[in-house]
């Protein structure tokens, strides 16, 4: 069998890996035939994904361990990867959900005084994948014109025919429910409190702290510790969680995570929304996924982004008002699907229009799409915790 419509993207890179191991070839080909060549770092091997690129300059580790990129292959348009290390404070789960890395250099050595370890041998010890010495210009404008992708990276010597029938057997991320695979398999109490200890925005704590549930679609530890330095007390139950088991922590407020996958596919998340949107006064709030089930629980519906939106510097407006936003989605939801009578939306994407924010108009209960946590990315968006918390307030 033949390869169609190889193109090989030109790059320049070193002959020796980081450490003055010896360079092992790598290649990513894309389902379309598109096929760069690299050198491999990290773990060896060969992963299958989605391939979407992140435009953030700061902040690789906690993109790693964002359990919203599972099923990916995260390409980074900053040029190096590793220059400041890997520490155990901006971890946003206990180990990386990427399922790939695609860099175009890798730093020999990390340069910052909270570096722990390097960067290769953390990913060595966790299983990921990684390709550098990548052309990622040019990776990214192919995505940005045909939009995120199935892709397969290899060290493994493989023939090219064989990876090219292997991604292209592969699922695509639209209908897949990943949330199950990343959510908690049991219940657990959270209350540290700023534990990354490098965010130190306290805010005014509660005599009585305010009791969350928070339902773990593949949550980031940094929104509970937002939770919790917003007064919070939360008590973090699995993506399958049921009303009896949610009701029975007593809440004041059910927060809905961030995850990965097609959010149209977590039935039992959607499902939840509903019945808790039923008790009335009980305040809701979602992010990201979460954003999302909760616009599918009022009626509406979702699509799937050209390639999405993964990055620190995306504008969200409502009027007189706009944000500078972290975000990390490649769905979105369809705004006017949304009972107009019911749910008001609150902010746009100024880059492409699209729903940023929602709020129910006679319910205390809202949803955004971006991450107002901001690990990593700017804090405009914090205030948001706050209002959480100030519906919380009003109904005690």
């Amino acid at each position: 069998m033949s390869l169609p419509s190889v193109a090989v993207v030109p790059q320049s890179h070193t002959n020796h890996q980081p450490g003055g191991h010896d360079a092992v070839p790598a290649v990513l080909l894309l389902a379309d035939g598109t096929l760069l060549r690299g050198l491999a770092f990290g773990a060896r091997g060969t992963v299958v994904g989605e391939v979407v690129f992140n435009t953030g300059m700061t902040g690789y580790q906690e993109v790693m361990t964002d359990p919203s990129y599972a099923g990916q292959l995260v390409t980074f348009t900053y040029p190096e990867l590793g220059n400041t290390g890997v520490n155990g404070q901006d971890l946003e789960a206990s180990h990386p959900h990427v399922r790939g890395v695609i860099a175009r250099e890798l730093s020999p050595m990390a340069s910052s005084w909270r570096a722990e370890e390097q960067l290769e041998p953390w990913l060595q010890r966790h299983g990921v994948v990684g390709i550098r010495g990548v052309d990622t210009r040019a990776l990214v404008r192919h995505l940005r014109e045909g939009g995120a992708i199935n892709g397969i990276i290899s060290s493994d010597g493989l023939d090219p025919t064989v990876l090219l029938r292997q991604v292209r057997e592969a699922p695509s991320m639209a209908g897949l429910n990943l949330a199950a695979g990343v959510s908690t398999g049991q219940p657990y109490q959270w209350s540290n409190l700023c534990g990354a200890g490098f965010d130190t925005r306290l805010q005014p704590q509660p005599a009585t702290p305010y009791r969350v549930v928070a339902i773990d679609f593949g949550i980031k530890r940094a929104i509970l510790e937002r939770l919790v330095a917003h007064g919070c007390e939360v008590a973090v139950l699995p993506a399958d969680a049921t009303l009896v088991q949610v009701l029975h922590h007593r809440p004041e407020g059910v927060f809905l995570s961030n995850g990965p996958g097609d959010p149209a596919a977590v039935a039992s998340g959607i499902a939840l929304a509903r019945e808790l949107l039923a008790q009335a006064d009980l305040p809701l709030f979602g992010i990201c996924l979460g954003h999302q089930i909760l616009g599918l629980a009022l009626g509406g519906r979702t699509f799937k982004l050209g390639y999405g939106h993964r990055g620190l510097n995306h504008p969200c407006g409502s009027p007189g008002q706009v944000e500078i936003t972290s975000q990390n989605h490649g769905f979105a939801l369809v705004g006017d699907s949304l009972p107009g009578d019911r749910v008001r939306i609150t902010h746009l994407n100024l880059n492409d229009r699209t729903v940023a924010a929602l709020e129910m108009v006679d319910q205390p209960v809202f949803g955004v799409q971006y991450h107002p946590e901001a690990s990593p990315g700017p804090h405009d968006s914090d205030h948001h915790f706050h209002r959480f918390t100030e519906l919380m307030a009003r109904r005690r």
